[in-house]
């Protein structure tokens, strides 16, 4: 829809514009992809009542819900069942896309792991900087510091504690989907530079906060995640719903029919949307799905 009305203005009439954005208030959306954090939830990470009931008003109305999340699949399993979908149905897209759950059947439809080549470096190129690499083990999170400011933020997203290991390569002696390189912003820009100079062929390393540093394997992305995803369930791009407000929901939002944004997001995520709906502490979801699928 930006697309659309941004060549539309100073061309046609705001009466017409009116139109177009009318169109897209009575068009039917078969899904739904939320990101979690500072979206779905609270900033105490909790759901709110009025967000879960909009979310299964949506399902009542036949649209697929996606949780779509770099959290990891144990930081996302219990929204999902508080919002039942293991009953109700929907899918969880764990790790940026990483992981790809059935939530009805516990089927995992995608799954991708970083190459064991590149996972000593990442460790090391984050001791260089001064701040912490952290993965992910039973449910918890591995990392050598369970003080840091930064990891604690982690913890605290997943509502899980922290493993802490003296030597974290010597640790991952098992496949992850996922590394998060934390700390301050400046000091995480050259570890992003280095994993991409060296491994740029196998690794994908971008931000969902200015103090997390995502490292997936190439090409995950909420973006291409949700575009096999919507593949296999036969729905297009146009008839999606994103909803977001981190850098790392970009992807989504620049495909999805409507880009919905949170007023908490920040401005760089902004530029991106068609729609701003409330802020996540005052049920922005529940906006969104009124006025996009229940036309309430």
């Amino acid at each position: 829809m930006k697309q659309l009305i941004g060549i539309c203005k100073g061309s046609i009439p705001d009466t017409y514009i009116r139109i177009i954005k009318d169109r897209y208030l009575t068009m039917k959306y078969k899904a739904i992809a939320l990101d979690l954090d500072g979206t779905l939830t609270d900033h105490n990470k909790k759901l709110p009542e009025a967000n879960k009931e909009a979310v299964w008003a949506a399902i009542d109305k036949d649209v697929t819900v996606i949780l779509a999340s770099g959290r990891p699949l144990f930081g996302i399993t219990p929204i999902a069942d508080e919002l039942e979908l293991d009953k109700r149905g929907g899918y969880i897209l764990a790790y940026n896309g990483g992981e790809i759950i059935n939530c009805l059947n516990g089927d995992v439809i995608v799954s991708h792991e970083l190459p064991r080549q590149c996972i000593d470096d990442i460790c090391d190129y984050a001791r260089a900087n001064d701040v912490y690499a952290l993965t992910y083990s039973d449910g918890k999170i591995a990392a050598e510091s369970d003080d840091d400011e930064y990891v604690l933020k982690e913890a605290f997203c997943n509502n899980t504690t922290i493993i802490k290991t003296d030597d974290l390569k010597k640790y991952v002696d098992y496949p992850v989907n996922k590394f998060l390189v934390v700390g301050r912003h400046d000091k995480l820009v050259p570890v992003q530079e280095a994993l991409l100079e060296h491994y740029s062929d196998v690794l994908d390393a971008f931000y969902s906060e200015d103090y997390f540093l995502e490292v997936v394997p190439k090409g995950v992305a909420k973006d291409k995640s949700l575009q096999q995803l919507l593949g296999k369930l036969s729905i297009k791009e146009d008839e999606l719903i994103a909803c977001g407000d981190g850098m790392n929901d970009i992807p989504m939002l620049k495909i999805a029919g409507v880009a919905a944004v949170m007023d908490n997001a920040y401005e760089e995520v902004k530029k991106y949307a068609d729609y701003i709906a409330p802020s996540n502490d005052e049920s922005g979801v529940a906006d969104i799905i009124k006025r996009f699928i229940l036309n309430a």
